[in-house]
């Protein structure tokens, strides 16, 4: 399986600027939640820290 980051398609409906390959898409979309779920933990993190740093 390849992970890669390519420039964002404008035709594509889901915004995604990066692609999996691989035999097992089921396997791929769970990963992809997971990626998803990992970003949205770092941009809490970083909305906290930016919080703290203006008080």
């Amino acid at each position: 399986m390849s992970f890669s980051f390519t420039n964002p398609e404008p035709d594509r409906d889901d915004g995604r600027s990066f692609s999996f390959t691989g035999p097992d898409s089921a396997d791929i979309e769970q990963q992809l939640q997971a990626i998803t779920g990992m970003a949205h933990e770092i941009l809490r993190s970083v909305e906290e820290v930016r919080r703290q740093l203006d008080n």
